[in-house]
């Protein structure tokens, strides 16, 4: 079963991203038929320093959180996560942000926003070791791990709401697939549009240096209130997503 992590001192189980949970979301379908069903990735949540500081990220309504993804193929396709949306902010007209960053390896960030039934916009995001990656609301994503390294992430979230899985796995899946040859369009949506590649996020509109652990910002949670309230900051994820 999957490692327990040592954080600060704090022992924490994971809850375990099995093969077969992922049946509904993924390229290769005829090689998950018959595949053994195998842990996937780990994912340990509700993370802190030490009671004072879990105090303070409670009472914000945040939640630190780590994901483990160690290398591997599914069939065809990288493995990745599940990839979920965000529910909107209560009476506001924009879903919740989040925010990640690589603490070792490497990943493929896949954001894509939809319109009813149409893609209007699908980016990619390739992260490094100490990048920092900002989803922005309205975005759907899905994390890829093409490297033959362990992928250790961690997120910023507002713990007021619960992700949505059905709309990626009512697609089988995000609109691209990596696959060892390259990304393939899924055939379930419509009007695919071209990827677009983003550079990752500039850590100083975070008040963070360049490979500091965004942990950090235990110490002053103000500067996450972007992911609470993103109504409040259009501004800043217009400038994000134009971030070429």
């Amino acid at each position: 079963m999957g490692k327990e992590l040592n954080f600060f001192g704090h022992i924490k189980k994971p809850d375990i991203r099995m093969l077969h949970d992922m049946d509904d979301v993924l390229y290769d379908t005829e090689w998950s038929r018959t595949a053994k069903n195998t842990e996937l990735y780990y994912m340990y949540r509700d993370l802190y320093r030490n009671e004072k500081e879990h105090e303070v990220i409670r009472s914000q309504q945040l939640r630190y959180d780590i994901t483990v993804i160690p290398p591997q193929m599914l069939g065809k396709e990288y493995v990745k996560t599940a990839g979920h949306y965000h529910p909107n902010v209560p009476e506001a007209h924009v879903s919740y942000a989040e925010l990640y960053q690589v603490l070792e390896g490497e990943a493929n960030y896949l954001l894509q926003r939809m319109a009813e039934e149409n893609v209007e916009d699908v980016v990619v995001i390739e992260a490094k070791a100490g990048d920092i990656v900002m989803v922005p609301p309205g975005y759907g994503h899905i994390t890829i791990n093409s490297s033959d390294k362990t992928l250790k992430m961690a997120n910023w979230v507002c713990s007021e709401f619960s992700s949505m899985y059905d709309p990626i796995k009512e697609h089988s899946g995000a609109a691209y697939y990596l696959l060892g040859t390259g990304y393939v369009g899924n055939p379930e949506y419509t009007n695919i549009p071209p990827i677009r590649y983003l550079k990752p996020t500039d850590p100083s509109m975070l008040g963070l240096a360049k490979g500091e652990d965004m942990y950090n910002l235990v110490s002053d949670l103000s500067k996450l209130d972007f992911l609470k309230n993103p109504h409040l900051y259009s501004a800043m994820f217009s400038k994000l997503l134009a971030n070429e």
